[in-house]
């Protein structure tokens, strides 16, 4: 055919056919509603396996707690409380520290150290349990947790550990009794506890002296703060430094 009739034999394009589209659309959400139905019946399958399975679990909970449930909830309770007790005794740091009481006792018992340790250089590091213990017995006797005799009962076992069953020297074993009587008695007996504390000092320095025995064993090289101290120390820093804080902040609300 020539080159110039050759046009003639191409064929028309025919019009898009779309009513195929609808078909496969309508098949489709079919698919998709079957799809979804059978995910809903998955679903339902497995809460009610999950719930079969807690009833034995909930059966199992059941008779622990029947027989260790009373231990379990006293130990919770007992947590619950020792929580509190602390946020309420560092509640009462920040808001009621006695200041100016807890220096005097600082004071008054870095005295009653120095004197232990210009005498006897290791007492107070042989003993730091006894000295923690003697200021846990200064505050049960201030708050009022014991009484007066148990009060004295304990400082005479303060006493009477180290000097009958350490075989420490009347310094050293004094030590913890003499820091708390100075700390936390009266005006009279604060006076009169340093100043024989002071005596008895004076007394063993001196008969080291006329045995001219220096006691150089066991001399500890490094020095700890007793913790009751510490303590005190603490609660006067964490007290000015809320102090502090509320005056800060009262001043940028005014500004």
């Amino acid at each position: 055919m020539p080159e110039r009739f050759r046009y003639l034999t191409k064929e028309a394009p025919d019009p898009p056919v779309r009513w195929p589209f609808f078909v496969a659309l309508a098949f489709l959400l079919y698919a998709w509603r079957a799809v979804l139905l059978e995910l809903s019946n998955w679903r339902k399958a497995a809460f009610g396996i999950f719930g079969f399975v807690g009833y034995p679990l909930k059966l199992a909970l059941a008779l622990i707690f029947h027989f260790i449930g009373d231990p379990i909830t006293s130990m919770i309770r007992f947590i619950e409380t020792v929580i509190y007790s602390i946020r309420a005794f560092y509640s009462g740091i920040v808001a009621y520290a006695p200041v100016q009481e807890l220096t005097v006792i600082i004071v008054l018992a870095s005295a009653v150290l120095a004197i232990a340790e210009a005498t006897v250089p290791n007492s107070i590091s042989c003993q730091p349990y006894v000295l923690t213990i003697s200021g846990l017995i200064g505050y049960a006797a201030v708050t009022g947790y014991i009484s007066e005799p148990l009060y004295w009962t304990l400082l005479l076992g303060l006493y009477g550990f180290p000097r009958l069953i350490k075989k420490r020297d009347d310094v050293t074993s004094a030590l913890p009794v003499a820091a708390v009587m100075a700390a936390i008695g009266e005006p009279w007996v604060r006076i009169l506890v340093i100043i024989s504390y002071l005596s008895v000092a004076i007394f063993h320095h001196s008969k080291k002296l006329s045995e001219a025995k220096e006691q150089t064993e066991g001399v500890a090289t490094e020095k700890q703060l007793p913790m009751p101290l510490l303590g005190a120390a603490l609660a006067i820093g964490i007290h000015l430094a809320a102090k502090w804080a509320g005056y800060r902040h009262l001043t940028w609300m005014i500004v």
